[in-house]
Protein backbone atom coordinates (compact mmCIF):
# COMPACT_ATOMS: atom_id res chain seq x y z
CA UNK A 1 0.00 0.00 0.00
CA UNK A 2 1.44 3.40 -0.95
CA UNK A 3 2.35 6.14 2.00
CA UNK A 4 0.17 9.27 1.86
CA UNK A 5 3.82 11.66 1.23
CA UNK A 6 3.82 15.33 1.66
CA UNK A 7 3.79 15.36 -2.13
CA UNK A 8 0.62 13.61 -2.13
CA UNK A 9 -0.74 16.64 0.42
CA UNK A 10 0.41 19.09 -1.76
CA UNK A 11 -1.12 18.15 -4.95
CA UNK A 12 -5.00 17.65 -2.97
CA UNK A 13 -4.39 21.18 -1.25
CA UNK A 14 -3.39 22.50 -4.82
CA UNK A 15 -5.94 20.41 -6.47
CA UNK A 16 -8.85 21.21 -3.72
CA UNK A 17 -7.81 25.19 -3.55
CA UNK A 18 -8.44 25.24 -7.47
CA UNK A 19 -11.68 24.12 -7.48
CA UNK A 20 -13.11 25.73 -4.60
CA UNK A 21 -11.09 28.94 -3.38
CA UNK A 22 -13.16 30.79 -6.41
CA UNK A 23 -16.52 30.19 -4.78
CA UNK A 24 -15.08 30.50 -1.35
CA UNK A 25 -14.19 34.11 -2.40
CA UNK A 26 -17.71 34.52 -4.02
CA UNK A 27 -19.31 33.48 -0.67
CA UNK A 28 -16.75 35.84 1.51
CA UNK A 29 -17.72 39.20 -0.39
CA UNK A 30 -21.52 38.54 -0.51
CA UNK A 31 -21.03 39.71 3.26
CA UNK A 32 -18.90 42.67 2.08
CA UNK A 33 -20.63 46.05 2.71
CA UNK A 34 -18.35 47.90 0.37
CA UNK A 35 -20.27 48.53 -2.81
CA UNK A 36 -16.97 47.61 -4.29
CA UNK A 37 -16.73 44.24 -5.35
CA UNK A 38 -13.09 43.60 -4.73
CA UNK A 39 -12.78 45.82 -2.06
CA UNK A 40 -13.49 44.77 1.73
CA UNK A 41 -15.32 47.16 3.56
CA UNK A 42 -16.29 44.82 6.80
CA UNK A 43 -18.94 42.23 7.15
CA UNK A 44 -22.80 43.45 6.53
CA UNK A 45 -26.21 41.45 5.13
CA UNK A 46 -26.99 44.73 3.38
CA UNK A 47 -26.70 43.32 -0.16
CA UNK A 48 -28.91 40.42 0.90
CA UNK A 49 -31.37 42.65 1.81
CA UNK A 50 -30.79 44.74 -1.37
CA UNK A 51 -31.53 41.19 -3.07
CA UNK A 52 -34.61 40.28 -1.95
CA UNK A 53 -35.97 43.69 -2.07
CA UNK A 54 -35.39 42.94 -5.87
CA UNK A 55 -38.52 42.08 -7.91
CA UNK A 56 -36.35 41.29 -11.37
CA UNK A 57 -34.59 38.53 -9.25
CA UNK A 58 -37.11 37.39 -7.29
CA UNK A 59 -39.94 36.75 -10.29
CA UNK A 60 -36.55 35.40 -12.02
CA UNK A 61 -35.89 33.28 -9.18
CA UNK A 62 -39.35 31.77 -8.67
CA UNK A 63 -39.70 30.92 -12.28
CA UNK A 64 -36.68 29.15 -11.79
CA UNK A 65 -38.01 26.88 -9.52
CA UNK A 66 -41.46 26.16 -11.47
CA UNK A 67 -39.30 25.06 -13.97
CA UNK A 68 -36.91 22.79 -12.10
CA UNK A 69 -40.13 21.45 -10.08
CA UNK A 70 -42.27 20.84 -13.85
CA UNK A 71 -39.12 19.44 -15.44
CA UNK A 72 -37.59 17.33 -12.70
CA UNK A 73 -41.21 15.60 -12.20
CA UNK A 74 -41.09 14.76 -16.39
CA UNK A 75 -37.67 13.87 -16.21
CA UNK A 76 -38.06 11.54 -13.31
CA UNK A 77 -41.08 9.92 -15.33
CA UNK A 78 -39.41 9.59 -18.37
CA UNK A 79 -36.21 8.32 -16.87
CA UNK A 80 -38.15 5.69 -14.63
CA UNK A 81 -39.66 4.04 -18.07
CA UNK A 82 -36.47 4.21 -19.47
CA UNK A 83 -34.78 2.60 -17.01
CA UNK A 84 -37.72 -0.16 -16.54
CA UNK A 85 -37.36 -0.64 -19.98
CA UNK A 86 -33.62 -1.41 -19.94
CA UNK A 87 -34.15 -3.65 -17.04
CA UNK A 88 -37.22 -5.62 -17.46
CA UNK A 89 -37.22 -6.39 -21.45
CA UNK A 90 -34.81 -8.20 -21.66
CA UNK A 91 -32.37 -7.77 -24.72
CA UNK A 92 -35.27 -6.62 -27.58
CA UNK A 93 -34.54 -5.40 -30.78
CA UNK A 94 -32.52 -2.13 -30.77
CA UNK A 95 -31.69 -1.74 -26.88
CA UNK A 96 -28.44 -0.93 -27.47
CA UNK A 97 -29.52 1.84 -29.82
CA UNK A 98 -32.46 2.84 -27.06
CA UNK A 99 -30.04 3.61 -24.56
CA UNK A 100 -27.70 5.06 -26.10
CA UNK A 101 -30.78 7.96 -26.99
CA UNK A 102 -31.52 8.18 -24.14
CA UNK A 103 -28.02 8.27 -22.44
CA UNK A 104 -27.23 10.78 -25.26
CA UNK A 105 -27.96 14.06 -23.37
CA UNK A 106 -25.53 13.22 -20.69
CA UNK A 107 -22.70 13.24 -23.22
CA UNK A 108 -23.78 15.49 -25.96
CA UNK A 109 -22.75 19.39 -25.76
CA UNK A 110 -24.95 21.80 -24.08
CA UNK A 111 -24.42 24.09 -26.83
CA UNK A 112 -25.58 21.27 -29.60
CA UNK A 113 -28.51 20.11 -27.57
CA UNK A 114 -29.26 23.95 -26.99
CA UNK A 115 -29.60 24.71 -31.21
CA UNK A 116 -30.85 21.32 -31.67
CA UNK A 117 -34.09 21.93 -29.44
CA UNK A 118 -34.14 25.44 -30.61
CA UNK A 119 -35.11 23.92 -33.97
CA UNK A 120 -36.96 21.20 -32.87
CA UNK A 121 -39.36 23.86 -31.22
CA UNK A 122 -39.01 26.83 -34.54
CA UNK A 123 -39.68 23.81 -36.85
CA UNK A 124 -43.34 22.56 -34.65
CA UNK A 125 -44.18 26.33 -33.99
CA UNK A 126 -43.94 26.57 -30.27
CA UNK A 127 -43.14 29.67 -29.01
CA UNK A 128 -40.67 29.98 -26.49
CA UNK A 129 -41.43 30.15 -22.81
CA UNK A 130 -42.39 28.08 -19.81
CA UNK A 131 -43.14 25.38 -21.87
CA UNK A 132 -40.01 24.47 -24.03
CA UNK A 133 -37.79 25.59 -21.25
CA UNK A 134 -39.72 22.68 -19.14
CA UNK A 135 -39.15 20.15 -22.15
CA UNK A 136 -35.34 20.94 -22.75
CA UNK A 137 -34.13 20.27 -19.04
CA UNK A 138 -36.22 17.53 -19.01
CA UNK A 139 -34.80 15.98 -21.98
CA UNK A 140 -31.48 16.44 -20.28
CA UNK A 141 -32.39 15.25 -16.35
CA UNK A 142 -34.09 12.40 -17.85
CA UNK A 143 -30.73 10.80 -19.03
CA UNK A 144 -29.45 11.11 -15.40
CA UNK A 145 -32.63 9.71 -13.68
CA UNK A 146 -32.48 6.83 -15.55
CA UNK A 147 -28.79 6.14 -14.47
CA UNK A 148 -29.74 6.50 -11.03
CA UNK A 149 -33.26 4.70 -10.88
CA UNK A 150 -31.40 1.48 -13.29
CA UNK A 151 -28.72 1.14 -10.59
CA UNK A 152 -31.60 0.33 -8.24
CA UNK A 153 -33.97 -1.65 -10.37
CA UNK A 154 -30.83 -4.25 -11.66
CA UNK A 155 -30.36 -4.79 -7.48
CA UNK A 156 -34.34 -5.02 -6.96
CA UNK A 157 -35.35 -9.53 -6.71
CA UNK A 158 -37.81 -9.88 -9.25
CA UNK A 159 -39.25 -12.71 -7.30
CA UNK A 160 -41.04 -9.85 -5.05
CA UNK A 161 -43.44 -8.32 -7.54
CA UNK A 162 -43.82 -12.13 -8.78
CA UNK A 163 -44.68 -13.09 -5.26
CA UNK A 164 -47.66 -9.95 -5.27
CA UNK A 165 -49.07 -10.93 -8.51
CA UNK A 166 -49.16 -14.88 -7.55
CA UNK A 167 -51.74 -13.47 -4.32
CA UNK A 168 -53.86 -11.61 -6.70
CA UNK A 169 -52.42 -7.78 -7.47
CA UNK A 170 -52.79 -6.93 -11.50
CA UNK A 171 -49.31 -5.54 -12.88
CA UNK A 172 -49.99 -2.21 -12.54
CA UNK A 173 -51.03 -2.61 -8.40
CA UNK A 174 -47.84 -5.19 -7.85
CA UNK A 175 -45.99 -2.34 -9.39
CA UNK A 176 -47.22 0.40 -7.46
CA UNK A 177 -47.48 -1.36 -4.33
CA UNK A 178 -44.07 -3.19 -4.05
CA UNK A 179 -41.38 -1.79 -6.76
CA UNK A 180 -42.34 1.71 -6.12
CA UNK A 181 -41.91 1.78 -2.57
CA UNK A 182 -38.53 -0.11 -3.47
CA UNK A 183 -36.95 2.38 -5.85
CA UNK A 184 -38.95 5.56 -3.69
CA UNK A 185 -34.77 6.74 -2.64
CA UNK A 186 -33.66 6.28 -5.93
CA UNK A 187 -36.96 7.86 -7.73
CA UNK A 188 -36.15 11.09 -5.10
CA UNK A 189 -32.60 11.27 -5.95
CA UNK A 190 -32.77 11.62 -9.39
CA UNK A 191 -35.73 13.94 -8.99
CA UNK A 192 -33.78 15.93 -6.90
CA UNK A 193 -30.26 15.83 -9.25
CA UNK A 194 -32.41 16.55 -12.22
CA UNK A 195 -34.24 19.66 -10.11
CA UNK A 196 -31.08 20.28 -9.63
CA UNK A 197 -29.57 20.56 -13.12
CA UNK A 198 -32.62 22.46 -14.22
CA UNK A 199 -31.97 25.28 -11.91
CA UNK A 200 -28.47 25.31 -12.63
CA UNK A 201 -28.85 25.05 -16.54
CA UNK A 202 -27.61 28.36 -18.86
CA UNK A 203 -26.65 27.37 -22.07
CA UNK A 204 -29.83 25.55 -22.60
CA UNK A 205 -31.87 27.68 -21.47
CA UNK A 206 -30.28 30.66 -22.95
CA UNK A 207 -31.65 28.90 -26.33
CA UNK A 208 -34.95 28.06 -25.63
CA UNK A 209 -36.25 30.92 -23.37
CA UNK A 210 -38.32 33.51 -24.16
CA UNK A 211 -40.09 36.42 -23.30
CA UNK A 212 -41.36 36.89 -20.07
CA UNK A 213 -39.50 33.25 -19.62
CA UNK A 214 -35.79 34.61 -17.86
CA UNK A 215 -34.37 31.58 -15.34
CA UNK A 216 -32.64 32.80 -12.58
CA UNK A 217 -29.20 31.76 -13.69
CA UNK A 218 -29.88 33.62 -17.53
CA UNK A 219 -30.64 36.66 -15.28
CA UNK A 220 -27.38 36.12 -13.22
CA UNK A 221 -25.55 35.87 -16.46
CA UNK A 222 -27.23 38.87 -17.96
CA UNK A 223 -26.23 41.00 -15.03
CA UNK A 224 -23.05 40.10 -14.92
CA UNK A 225 -22.32 41.12 -18.78
CA UNK A 226 -22.46 44.48 -17.50
CA UNK A 227 -20.03 43.92 -14.46
CA UNK A 228 -20.00 41.95 -11.33
CA UNK A 229 -22.19 43.47 -8.47
CA UNK A 230 -22.50 42.80 -4.44
CA UNK A 231 -25.96 41.60 -5.84
CA UNK A 232 -24.14 39.19 -7.76
CA UNK A 233 -22.39 37.36 -4.79
CA UNK A 234 -25.10 37.40 -2.33
CA UNK A 235 -27.35 35.43 -5.20
CA UNK A 236 -24.57 33.07 -6.19
CA UNK A 237 -23.77 32.21 -2.65
CA UNK A 238 -27.33 31.38 -2.07
CA UNK A 239 -27.48 29.30 -5.51
CA UNK A 240 -24.25 27.59 -4.05
CA UNK A 241 -25.90 26.43 -0.89
CA UNK A 242 -29.48 25.47 -2.60
CA UNK A 243 -27.29 23.10 -5.15
CA UNK A 244 -24.78 21.63 -2.30
CA UNK A 245 -27.93 20.89 -0.24
CA UNK A 246 -29.56 19.18 -3.26
CA UNK A 247 -26.87 17.01 -4.39
CA UNK A 248 -25.73 15.90 -0.44
CA UNK A 249 -28.97 15.13 -0.44
CA UNK A 250 -29.58 13.23 -3.54
CA UNK A 251 -26.30 11.13 -2.98
CA UNK A 252 -27.58 10.11 0.41
CA UNK A 253 -30.95 8.75 -0.97
CA UNK A 254 -28.97 7.18 -3.28
CA UNK A 255 -26.36 5.72 -1.20
CA UNK A 256 -29.20 4.78 1.30
CA UNK A 257 -31.25 3.07 -1.36
CA UNK A 258 -27.95 1.00 -2.40
CA UNK A 259 -27.01 0.19 1.33
CA UNK A 260 -30.97 -1.54 1.28
CA UNK A 261 -29.85 -4.47 -0.63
Amino acid sequence: MRRFTGLHLTALTVGLAFLYLPILLVVIFSFNASKLVTVWGGWSLHWYGVLFSNPAYLEAALFSLRIGAFAATLATVIGTLGALALTRLGRFPGRGLFGGLMLAPMVLPEVILGVSLLLLFVSLGVERGLLTVTIAHATFGAAFVLVVVQSKLVTLNPDLEAAARDLGAGPVHAFLLVTVPSIAPALVAGWLLAFTLSVDDVVISSFVNGPGATTLPIKVYSAVRLGISPEINAISTIMIAVVTILVIGASLLQKRSLRKD
